[in-house]
Formats: structure tokens, C-alpha cells, sequence
């Protein structure tokens, strides 16, 4: 399964760097100056269409990239990638995601701790069994991570992932216990 880390956003400057929206903990780690990454979509922008320069060369996203340079500035990542060193060419990257597999990422030391991949496709049931759907995604808010939880009859549920309301991840065992208290899933 891969896993996004980030997404190329806007060029910044005119020697070829990007913007990357980072979505991992481990920025440090994913992008180091060497790091190779894979790119989905391959060969077209978001939009399905193969970008061009300004010369109206055709651009094709290749489906690794290899970083040169990195660098935060204002709270934003910096990319330079091995052969795109011109405003043009790397507005040819522009939402494109960049990807890993989810087998290179080493699951967490702590024990209370997931990466999302682990929980997604889980089935959720009550402390005494009865199935309450599957996980569908995990939610990232301001106060808690949310279990977005696909009910039965087709609809949706958020649950909080908080110990008071899941005592219990299974990985083996493919399940989440949850306690929601009274109402949560009416919502």
C-alpha cells in the first residue's frame, strides 16, 4: 500500500525549488538530501493532463524523483529534485504526490501508537462483539485523531481514537473494540 508524505505545491524562486505540503511526522527522515521518492500520479499532472513548460515542451512527471536539496523557510518545506532546476519545469510538478510504500515505514516503538495504514480496513465491534462497521480513514482534527467509521447501512461515524472510547486495537487480530458512549453513533 503507499502511503502519501507529501505534496508538491507552488515554485518558489526561479532555479527550480518547490513548496511540499508535508503530511508525515518524520519530514526529516522522508526527505533527506539522496532520498528517492515515487510520484502518483506518473506522467500527467492532477488534472490528467501531461504538463508543459512555458516553451511548450511536453514535461513528464517521472515516477521517482531523487532530492538534491532541502530546506524549511517560513515554516515551509523546500525541494530542489535532481533535474528540475527552472521555475517552468518544476511548475510541472505542481500536486503531484509523492509516495511511499507502507512496508518501508517501521511501525511505531509505542505500543498505544499507529500508523494509519495499520487501522484502516479494521473491523470495529463493542466490548461484547457486536460489529459496528470498519474503519474507513483516519481523521487528523485539532483535538483528537478521528476513526471514520464506515456503518452497516452505508453511512458514517466519527469516533474519537481516545483510550476512554477505544480501550482496544487488535492488529492481529484485524478489529477495534470501541465504547462509544450513548448517542455517538446517531450523530
Amino acid at each position: 500500500m503507499e502511503l502519501v508524505i507529501g505534496r508538491i505545491g507552488r515554485p518558489h524562486g526561479i532555479r527550480g525549488e518547490v513548496t511540499v505540503e508535508v503530511r508525515t511526522d518524520e519530514p526529516d527522515v522522508r526527505f533527506a538530501v539522496g532520498s528517492v521518492l515515487r510520484t502518483d500520479p506518473t506522467g500527467a499532472s492532477a488534472a490528467g493532463v501531461p504538463p508543459m513548460t512555458a516553451d511548450g515542451e511536453l514535461v513528464r512527471v517521472p515516477e521517482r524523483l531523487t532530492v538534491e536539496t532541502v530546506r524549511w523557510h517560513q515554516g515551509r518545506l523546500l525541494v530542489t529534485f535532481d533535474g528540475f532546476y527552472d521555475r517552468d519545469v518544476a511548475e510541472a510538478l505542481r500536486d503531484t504526490m509523492l509516495v511511499v510504500d507502507s512496508a518501508e515505514v517501521a511501525p511505531p516503538e509505542d505500543p498505544d501508537e499507529f500508523n494509519d495504514h495499520q487501522l484502516i480496513g479494521l473491523a470495529v465491534v463493542t466490548p461484547t462483539g457486536e460489529a459496528l462497521g470498519e474503519v474507513a480513514r483516519i481523521d487528523h482534527a485539532p483535538a483528537s485523531d478521528l476513526l471514520v467509521l464506515r456503518r452497516p447501512e452505508g453511512r458514517t461515524a466519527l469516533i474519537p481514537f481516545v483510550k476512554a472510547i477505544v480501550p482496544e486495537v487488535d492488529l492481529a487480530g484485524g478489529r477495534v473494540v470501541v465504547d462509544p458512549p450513548a448517542g455517538l453513533l446517531d450523530l
